[in-house]
């Protein structure tokens, strides 16, 4: 960690805005470099124009490439599209707008010309399908351009089909490899046009007053909570206000500046502009009106991710909010069906696990990624879906789904909802959950890899691992599939009784990550990350 972790940036920390949207246009990929060859993760291609990993040509070829995609699987509805607050979004939006009406689909964007966050357009994506009049005329998918938390030097562009969620690797290993083919034909196959024939819709609009149906608003009302909402410079901005207005909340936006150099911000613990709600060095500034507000958020680019503040606990740990999150909802819907299961990636808190089990309810363990949620929140068999870096969805009251992508917006408005319900911070509510179940120690570290050894660690198979103890405790499983779906998990994750470590390749430097958790203290996880990465070595050889 950097020791200007949380200090305010400076200007020689800004981008030159200018520059990076001019590399945008000028900047031309070489197709024989995989470092400018579109690349789709677990969140869609991202990349920064400096680098030509973002660029006109990128995002004309992936579009195209969606385009076929779509019209190969049959989707012939409208293809919604919006936009965050990166420098990079906008002219990467009016590449694709042009691309969308070259081909002739029929496209909807924002009604007021404003930042879309990845919530509302999944929000906007499932309202079509699932009313019979609009589906009756196709059904529709969207795109998303945003690098979510990334720094101001990056771009993102994300393709959600009619599920409404990231789409699966099936389709992005498609988009990808078509892109490329595009890219290295020198785009002759690439339709454009002026992106003048498109629909417009109020995202805003409908998100907002749709939330009655997933939050009880009534009771954040009458309750008079002092809620502060800091959007971090990003989609959300004009949502905040909006939701405030219209359920007549006590609410104040606390930072509604938006600046594609997000020099407001404070640098992350690496000293990099980053929006992430979740990090403490990144929140440093929000941290500072902790006692100002009953309930305290954030927001990344795109609104999926969250941070709560509470007066008496500063910013929680995701981990902790996820669980006393499931352990609210799990207890306060009544009309989600009886057998609904709480959806966990499976690097996330063995807290939820134990939560879970006192719950009665069954865990639904998958692999890193929010598209392994979208299954069961259509159908309603998973009630709760969360990921350890702040990202999670829930069903309506009624059961039904809400979003199939994170909504971070959501999850702040819970939040609110806890404090007003309860009488109780969530904090206050986590130290609970800790005096029934225990206090667990949890922390993500990396350990150095060679390419050759990310590969093998991502094809390892839990069976190779030969360790039977743990951190002087017996080894409870050794899993390269994930127990809720049977899905690789790209890695392997070893448990305990009172213990785990889980090990995956990093997908853009020579190293793995090492999420570990012990409820035995903090000491006991040193332990268990030492012999993680011994066990890990012998495994790979």
């Amino acid at each position: 960690m950097t020791d200007r972790a949380g200090t305010p940036a400076q200007a020689s920390d800004l981008i030159d805005v200018h520059a990076l949207v001019r590399a945008y246009y000028e900047l031309k990929p070489d197709a024989a470099d995989a470092s400018q060859r579109v690349a789709f993760g677990t969140s869609g291609h991202r990349g920064s124009s400096l680098k030509t990993s973002f660029n006109d040509d990128h995002i004309a070829a992936t579009t195209q490439a969606i385009v076929e995609y779509r019209t190969a699987q049959g989707v012939t509805g409208p293809l919604f599209i919006g936009a965050d607050t990166h420098a990079l979004s906008a002219p990467a939006m009016t590449t694709a707008l042009e691309v969308l009406v070259g081909n002739k689909v029929r496209v909807l964007v924002d009604e007021f010309d404003d930042y879309v966050p990845t919530p509302a357009l999944s929000h906007a994506i499932l309202l079509w399908n699932n009313n019979p009049a609009t589906r009756a005329e196709g059904e529709a998918d969207g795109i998303v351009v945003t690098p979510s938390h990334n720094p101001p030097s990056d771009g993102g562009f994300k393709y959600n089909p009619p599920h409404g969620g990231p789409a699966d690797s099936d389709a992005t290993g498609w988009i990808a490899k078509r892109a490329n083919e595009l890219i290295a034909g020198g785009l002759h196959e690439v339709l454009r046009a002026e992106p003048s024939a498109v629909e417009q819709y109020d995202f805003r609009s409908r998100y907002v007053e749709d939330l009655e149906n997933i939050i009880d608003m009534a009771a954040i009302k009458r309750s008079g909570i002092h809620i502060g909402a800091d959007p971090l410079g990003g989609a959300s901005v004009g949502y905040w206000g909006a939701i405030r207005d219209h359920y007549g909340l006590n609410l104040t936006v606390v930072n509604p500046a938006v600046d594609p150099q997000w020099g407001f911000m404070t640098l992350d613990w690496d000293g990099k502009i980053r929006m992430d709600p979740s990090s403490p060095s990144a929140m440093a500034s929000v941290l500072a009106h902790q006692h100002d507000y009953d309930i305290l958020t954030g927001n990344d680019a795109d609104a999926d991710r969250h941070g709560i503040v509470t007066p008496d606990g500063g910013l929680m740990n995701p981990n902790h909010f996820l669980a006393v999150a499931i352990d609210y909802l799990y207890t306060h819907r009544s009309g989600w069906r009886a057998d609904a299961a709480i959806g966990k990636t499976l690097v996330s808190s063995s807290m939820i696990d134990r939560v879970a089990a006192a719950l009665g309810r069954r865990l639904w363990e998958v692999p890193v990624g929010f598209k392994w949620f979208v299954p069961g929140l259509v159908d309603g068999s998973v009630g709760f879906g969360g990921e350890e870096s702040a990202g999670a969805s829930f069903l309506r009251f009624d059961g039904t789904v809400w979003t199939t992508d994170k909504d971070g917006i959501l999850l702040c408005l819970l939040a609110a909802e806890i404090r007003a319900v309860t009488g109780k911070s969530p904090s206050e509510l986590y130290a609970g959950l800790v005096a029934k179940h225990g206090d667990p120690v949890y922390e993500r570290v990396d350990a150095a890899a060679t390419p050759a050894q990310k590969l093998a660690l991502g094809r390892l198979d839990g069976d190779a691992i030969t360790a039977t103890t743990l951190a002087g405790e017996p080894i409870t499983a050794k899993l390269s599939r994930a127990p809720g779906n049977d899905a690789a998990i790209g890695g392997v994750k070893v448990v305990s009784e009172n213990a785990w470590f889980a090990a995956r390749p990093s997908g853009t430097e020579d190293v793995y990550k090492i999420y570990a958790e012990s409820f035995l203290g903090e000491d006991h996880l040193r332990q268990v990350q030492a012999e993680a990465r011994l066990i890990v070595d012998a495994a790979l050889g």
